[in-house]
């Protein structure tokens, strides 16, 4: 079963943003990463910490049937110290190449959507 942390799950609130982790099951962890600061290696592994975490509660038995992570080539992302925490506890890493087209035409289209129905104060369906 794969996590994936996927762009469109990244979310803009109120200068914060919002990193969610997810598998078919649903949200496994929300990261909050407040106004002004970026992710760095260290802060990764800190998130990776938590969501193993997360996933050994909400999920059990998934730690030993291995993880699976869809990650892009972000510097947090394959910086020597994720990836030596990503090996210590062998969990794979299922490519997804950064500003993918594909993944741009979803973000994009989610966006707008999105601002649709922030326009329109949630009365929006699309037809």
């Amino acid at each position: 079963m794969a996590l994936t942390l996927d762009l469109a799950h990244i979310i803009s609130l109120t200068r914060s943003r919002v990193l969610q982790y997810r598998d078919a099951k649903g949200v496994i962890l929300l990261d909050i990463l407040p106004q002004g600061q970026c992710i760095n290696a260290a802060r990764y592994c800190s998130i990776l910490d938590r969501l193993k975490e997360a996933i050994r509660r909400k999920r059990p038995g998934l730690l030993r049937r291995g993880v699976v992570l869809q990650l892009d080539n972000a510097t947090p992302h394959s910086a020597n110290l994720t990836q030596q925490w990503l090996q210590g506890y062998g969990w794979e890493i299922l490519p997804h190449p950064a500003h993918s087209p594909d993944l741009a035409v979803g973000i994009n289209s989610l966006l707008s959507r999105r601002q649709k129905c922030i326009d329109l104060h949630g009365d929006y369906v699309e037809k």
